[in-house]
């Protein structure tokens, strides 16, 4: 066993618990659930399957410490007692970034400075030399400071986990690729189901529902920020991409049906599920609303509805979920999860929720109305 390190996993909001659900099941000891983030203990192994394996984390960073700071000499002093030559090299890039809410020190680019500054005099002291050249592996370093409370942390994912790298190229409005992974996880999405999105857009939760669906691990095909990081084994990158290569499953019945209004979205619904490697698994048609029908099977409809922030003034798009609970059945075996910012929803829909859900989807506040239960549920 290696050297264990602590680790913060930032998530959206509303997402915590389903993550730390998902680092449990990888096979982490340790898991504490925060706003907006879970806390986790683990070795190199762990962090190269955390990020490779993750569906629903933002990042995963290294905790190099805490502190509370109130003026930039707390600050400079909390940051240089730190053990940076743990994880800086000689030769190493790191870059500063971060954020500060409800702060005494609330300037980013002081904040920044300052942090650089702390950092480099410990290093300097440590190995004996004024100047650094940064010419090799960037080991970027992420501060966050909240009601003066600071964190400091070193960021091993590089671009954000949601970039999978199956979505180059998106329609106007597209849903974050984790915020589809909470949502198909939310709505249980086994091998053999049935699901169908009618706004499919450039396809992600259809996506997404197959990568869950075969268990393939959504970063098994992008590089992460930490795999040039000299303090961390290289070798565990290797080791952890054949273990989630060997944890795919093939040929399994489930099927992902997609429509939308918008021909150029169905081909870059099947053009991103290609590159995700799952394209055998989904179909995608031109189709409206108006015409959808519920097949008479077992299925489930995960769906994010154009709502008025991007792609439809907010009359047309009361109007779609208007239609949508006159095309959406609640026959027993169908399930329907509906992501959406309106507070009449459930109103213009005509069907009271059996669950909601806060989530958000980029900075806009949503609830994912669950309708799952088979009886009476009319809006009231």
């Amino acid at each position: 066993m290696g050297e264990k390190y602590n680790l913060i996993a930032p998530t959206i909001f509303g997402v915590e618990s389903i993550a730390a659900d998902e680092f449990k099941r990888m096979g982490f000891e340790s898991t504490e659930v925060q706003n907006g983030r879970v806390m986790l203990s683990g070795d190199d192994n762990m962090i190269a399957r955390a990020n490779i394996c993750s569906r629903f984390a933002e990042r995963i960073l290294i905790n190099v410490g805490q502190f509370r700071a109130t003026t930039f000499t707390e600050l400079f002093d909390g940051v240089k007692n730190l053990d940076w030559e743990r994880y800086i090299g000689r030769d190493n890039a790191f870059p500063v970034t971060g954020t500060s809410v409800n702060s005494t020190l609330f300037s980013i680019s002081d904040c920044q400075s300052i942090i650089k500054k702390a950092v480099v005099d410990r290093l300097s002291a440590k190995y004996g030399i004024e100047w650094f050249s940064e010419t090799g592996a960037e080991c970027r370093i992420r501060f966050s400071i909240l009601k003066d409370d600071v964190t400091i942390m070193i960021d091993t994912s590089g671009d954000g986990l949601h970039k999978r790298g199956y979505r180059r190229r998106a329609n106007d409005a597209p849903i974050k690729e984790t915020i589809a992974a909470a949502m198909c996880d939310l709505a249980r999405i086994y091998p053999d189901t049935r699901i169908y999105d009618p706004f499919c857009g450039s396809g992600t939760i259809l996506i997404e529902a197959a990568l869950m669906a075969t268990h393939r691990a959504p970063g098994l095909s992008r590089y992460f920020s930490a795999e040039r990081f000299d303090f961390l084994d290289r070798s565990v990158w290797s080791q952890e991409r054949t273990r989630a290569q060997d944890n795919i499953i093939h040929n399994i019945e489930f099927i992902a049906q997609g429509f939308d209004i918008d021909p150029s979205c169905i081909e870059l619904t099947l053009a991103n599920a290609k590159k995700a490697g799952v394209e055998k698994y989904i179909k995608a048609n031109i189709g409206d609303i108006k015409d959808f029908k519920t097949p008479d099977e077992r299925l489930v409809v995960v769906t994010n509805p154009p709502y008025g922030e991007r792609l439809l003034d907010i009359e047309s798009s009361e109007q779609l979920y208007k239609v949508m609970g006159e095309k959406f059945d609640m026959k027993p075996g169908k399930k329907y999860f509906v992501i959406s910012p309106h507070d009449e929803f459930e109103k213009l829909f005509g069907k009271t929720a059996d669950k909601r859900r806060k989530l958000y989807n980029g900075m806009i506040k949503c609830q994912l109305f669950m309708y799952f239960k088979n009886g009476r549920v009319e809006y009231k």
